[in-house]
């Protein structure tokens, strides 16, 4: 959607098209399009005398203003040459039977295994040269996305089952699973959810064509191996070239989820607004999953730890959409198990928007007398006795089963 605002109203997260007017004493016409990614580009605009400009919030990172959106439908004034620039289409998602955690828990778990057995196979398959079955992950990619969109929680909390024997299918899930939800919490259309959750499946597919012993490498790689490790780009386009369902959307996020916003990127150091919407997204998504979940190299970081370096490093990644990573995951990721203030050991279930240092939990453990409680639903927000989140901590200091803990709690 273009729409033309004077330049009082530009904010940071918007994406000029065009500039519609400028001061007729100004020495240098502006004449360039691209995201205004701080107040100094502002600035700068102001200084050269710009005063109205047409922004395209089809490739920007913030909502249309209200008092720009017509009465109705406001998304239906795109036009398909606009929709198909951005690469992303986004509405106000229609309305989705909803059902709560417990219900959809169920049925999210039943699928998770299954999916788990299938990309393992695949994956194992496609390591001694079988051909790539995308039909097998067209219906994987979008029984996770109607899982999503009926309850954004139930396979998120999924997701924070680690594996370092499995990291390899339990990536391609993982990062499928959050993208959904990503999508979903940023409101773009639930055919474009598909697409991305897609693109997110496939990203590092060509991982199964690399030497194995780099990819399950128990220690970190050294130059060569990493100079090897790159080509899994190539290896990726190659497996889905000319495959039915592979849109151009899917194509952008498997060639450039390693790019990043400062140039630093492969396999083509792209840069800024260079490098689209949803390989942005993916880049995010990528490094999340990777650094939380067990590796052959690596135990995994706790959510928390890992959005403070996705933060740290906006020179990297997109900083507007890792604010909305976090907003989407909330600091204590569903999932997550945290310890509490009263010595009890609670597993998050649900982030809150009013104040996201106090989940929804369900408390299960005395930490003072290290054994299992009855489990208790908590708003942490609601409650009248201050009980705060102390720290997220591993399943493993306490000698706990995550996926059984899930099952026990979760399973009506």
């Amino acid at each position: 959607m273009l729409v033309s605002l004077p330049i009082s109203e530009l904010q940071p997260g918007m994406f000029v098209d065009s500039v519609c007017k400028q001061r007729s004493d100004a020495k240098i016409k502006i004449k360039s399009r691209g995201m205004v990614r701080d107040q100094g580009i502002i600035a700068q605009l102001l200084s050269k005398g710009v005063m109205e400009l047409k922004i395209d919030f089809s490739q920007s990172d913030i909502e249309v203003p209200e008092k720009y959106r017509p009465a109705a439908k406001q998304e239906e004034s795109e036009t398909p040459e606009e929709e198909a620039h951005s690469g992303i289409k986004k509405t106000v998602i229609p309305a989705v039977a909803e059902k709560s955690l417990e219900q959809e828990f169920a049925k999210a778990s039943q699928q998770f295994d299954q999916h788990s057995q299938q990309l393992k196979s695949l994956y194992n398959d496609l390591t001694i040269g079988a051909k790539l079955d995308v039909s097998l992950l067209n219906q994987v990619s979008n029984e996770i996305v109607d899982s999503v969109l009926r309850n954004s929680n139930a396979m998120a909390i999924l997701s924070r089952l680690k594996d370092k024997d499995g990291y390899n299918w339990r990536h391609m899930i993982n990062c499928t699973i959050l993208m959904s939800v990503f999508a979903k919490y940023l409101g773009i259309k639930n055919e474009q959810i598909q697409q991305l959750a897609l693109g997110a499946m496939l990203h590092d597919v060509g991982h199964t064509k690399l030497p194995q012993g780099i990819i399950n490498k128990t220690e970190n790689l050294n130059e060569l191996e990493f100079k090897a490790l790159k080509k899994h780009v190539v290896q990726s386009l190659g497996l889905v070239k000319g495959e039915s369902g592979i849109s151009p959307l899917v194509m952008d996020m498997i060639l450039n989820h390693h790019e990043r916003v400062d140039g630093s990127g492969y396999p083509r150091g792209l840069s800024g607004s260079k490098i689209s919407k949803p390989a942005r997204m993916m880049a995010i998504v990528d490094v999340y999953d990777a650094m939380t979940s067990e590796r052959p190299h690596q135990n995994g970081e706790e959510p928390i730890h890992v959005l403070r370096y996705l933060l740290a490093n906006k020179h990297q990644f997109d900083a507007q959409l890792v604010q909305k990573f976090i907003k989407c995951l909330g600091v204590h990721p569903v999932g997550t198990i945290v310890r509490l203030t009263n010595d009890r050991l609670a597993l998050v279930l649900e982030g809150n928007k009013k104040s996201p240092m106090k989940p929804k939990v369900k408390v299960f453990y005395n930490t003072k007398h290290r054994h299992h409680i009855t489990g208790k639903d908590l708003d942490l927000y609601a409650v009248e006795d201050e009980i705060k989140v102390v720290a997220s901590i591993r399943p493993s200091d306490y000698e706990l089963n995550l996926s059984r803990l899930l099952r026990s709690h979760l399973l009506v």
